[in-house]
């Protein structure tokens, strides 16, 4: 442990002219579900300051003064309110400051917002790598120095929504319904914040990616070509550059403020029947990184902060979903009220967890009303399958035997009764944190398109992540950024693009028409979202597994030896019943379904029977 600087303000204020510098979140609207409005207002000495309201329909509930003089906390019922703009007034003596702030009216109402589910396709990007469609925002001056190197792994390289937003075509086209970026708020935190998991304002778009605006407007560009978009968000800490570190609204608005203690990462401590009480506190209360404050959920301010930002996120650019990163990390009862109070507001919205336990059991333990939870129901719709993850690129890159190749694929689907809703678990082969899934340049693509296959015809939510679709490469032993490469073709000057096919070589063309041929044939496939499976045990190296809906049926056939195999049927009766032939999805043939089926070495077949 080291000790942290104690801030100067927290002890001494400062003699700044007494205003109102902003009030968070910047507007609400009327007609929400939850009537109650926090307002936190930040401005020099503004605690010493009387807020007053006389405005029909909105009542001042509380106020709370923080520790530092700096924030002011206030608790509004608006429940009567019309839309509309009104004056708070913050008197002190003869002194007297005025803010007009407003409610607007919703668009919608919340039961019409439909979250992801597992009819789609999550498209996992990381905006600052992805592409960059306006060069205008690349340098733009924040309070703290940075660097755009494109060669720097660490730096950020000038992606932004402007290049999301010129590839939606590609992305439609490949057969993608759902976008989730990696977070997008400002990350004023200098060199090495291009990922976006150290805030330092959870109100604005990082300028250096777009503006507020240029994400409501991705958002309706997605909606007008009926895809999604799933906004990630970081409950368990901020940027260490955050106005709250820097002058601390309350001694406890942090886990740890004055002392460092990091997190044991000791992910297991909430089911471990033996755990100790302080592996327990280590792991929710410490911090992430040096770089990363342990937010205090605890604190009901905090909290209550928290979770109105993320309503505020789904209503102002109309998401369809949350990602929340690192979900074990913070205090789990408020995680659980989070859940109840966004789904009482969105009751059809989707949020997916993030827990990278490689375990089906902990896993499952997250998912709300699970089985295996016996201390509560967490109240989280999805949760991501990371054992799967850690599995895949061995599995389908070696020789099946009893114990190996898709013997290990098998084994991982029969602990999918650690879920409780199948059908929301995301399913995941790499993403921005994990090695990807072909650690090097394939010399065929037979593991490849067994893989893809199989992670969109499992049961699930399939995520892909940037690149996949294109054999990119990479692993995390020298540093996070080798998985987070550049698009080629993303920034003026590409000497070749990847967006077309012109810059693809053969074998990455190749892969891309192999994906975007079962991307579109799963669009609208219920046999695929909503069907019931049923696998056999792998026979002769040959792993099978039926999905089958309203009379439907849809078999996948592997073979898992770089030979030819000849696959007897009659084991497999229960599944063909009568079929004496399937068409594949992936040539279009027609497969006899005969006493034998002869299969090439590693081959993969998708037979609609």
């Amino acid at each position: 442990m080291r000790r942290l600087d104690t801030p100067l303000q927290f002890l001494l204020g400062n003699e700044k002219a007494e205003k109102v510098e902003r009030i968070e979140p910047a507007f609400w609207w009327c007609g929400m579900k939850n009537t109650q409005l926090q307002l936190m207002v930040y401005g020099t000495n503004i605690a010493t300051y009387k807020p007053i309201i006389n405005h029909p329909g909105v009542t001042l509930k509380s106020v709370h003064p923080m520790e530092s003089p700096n924030y002011l906390i206030l608790y509004l019922d608006v429940k009567d309110a019309a839309p509309g703009k009104f004056s708070i007034e913050f008197v002190k003596g003869k002194k007297k400051l005025n803010y007009s702030y407003e409610l607007k009216e919703r668009k919608g109402k919340g039961e019409d917002k439909v979250g992801f589910n597992s009819s789609d396709v999550v498209y996992l990007l990381m905006p600052d790598r992805f592409a960059n469609g306006d060069e205008t925002n690349d340098k733009v001056i924040m309070k703290h120095p940075y660097t755009v190197n494109r060669n720097d792994v660490s730096a950020r390289h000038g992606g932004d929504i402007a290049g999301i937003v010129k590839h939606l075509d590609y992305l439609d086209s490949l057969g993608i319904t759902t976008i989730w970026t990696t977070p997008i708020l400002e990350n004023d935190m200098g060199k090495g914040s291009y990922h976006g998991y150290a805030a330092t304002d959870y109100y604005r778009i990082d300028p250096r990616l777009g503006n507020n605006e240029d994400y409501v407007q991705l958002a309706e560009l997605l909606h007008r070509r009926g895809m999604k978009l799933i906004m990630d968000m970081v409950f368990n800490h901020c940027g260490s550059k955050h106005p709250w570190l820097i002058d601390l609204p309350m001694r406890d608005w942090f886990n740890n403020p004055f002392e460092y203690v990091q997190t044991n990462h000791n992910k297991t401590s909430f089911f471990d029947p033996y755990a100790a009480d302080i592996d327990k506190e280590e792991m929710t209360d410490g911090w992430f990184v040096p770089t990363m404050p342990d937010l205090n959920q605890r604190n009901h301010f905090v909290a209550d902060y928290l979770i109105q930002n993320s309503i505020w996120w789904v209503e102002y650019a109309n998401l369809d979903g949350i990602r929340q990163d690192t979900y074990p990390y913070p205090d789990g009862d408020m995680m659980v009220r989070w859940c109840k109070e966004v789904f009482e507001e969105y009751p059809n919205l989707n949020i997916v967890g993030e827990s990278m336990i490689t375990n089906p059991t902990g896993a499952g333990y997250w998912q709300q009303n699970s089985p295996v939870n016996k201390n509560g129901n967490t109240e989280l719709k999805s949760v991501m399958d990371f054992h799967l993850q850690s599995i895949a690129s061995n599995a389908f890159h070696e020789e099946t035997s009893w114990n190996t190749g898709l013997q290990l694929i098998f084994e991982h689907l029969a602990y999918d009764f650690c879920y409780s809703d199948i059908n929301n678990v995301m399913r995941l082969f790499e993403n921005h944190d994990t090695d990807r899934f072909l650690l090097e340049t394939p010399k065929n693509l037979d593991a490849y398109k067994q893989a893809v296959v199989l992670l969109l015809t499992i049961p699930g939510i399939p995520q892909l992540y940037y690149g996949q679709e294109l054999l990119m490469t990479g692993n995390t032993k020298i540093d996070y950024g080798y998985i987070r490469p550049d698009m080629p073709g993303g920034w003026k000057g590409d000497t070749t693009s990847v967006f077309d096919k012109k810059g693809r070589t053969a074998m990455q063309q190749e892969a891309f028409d192999f994906m975007r041929k079962l991307l579109q044939w799963r669009k609208g496939n219920e046999v695929i979202s909503n069907g019931r499976m049923k696998h056999f045990m792998p026979r002769n190296n040959v792993y099978v597994y039926e999905r089958s809906h309203n009379g439907k049926s849809v078999l996948v056939v592997m073979n898992g030896v770089s030979k030819e195999v000849d696959l007897e049927l009659a084991h497999y009766k229960e599944v063909i019943g009568h079929n004496t032939s399937g068409i594949d999805v992936l040539t279009g043939k027609v497969i006899q379904l005969g006493e034998i089926l002869h299969l090439l070495p590693k081959e993969v077949l998708v037979l609609e029977l």
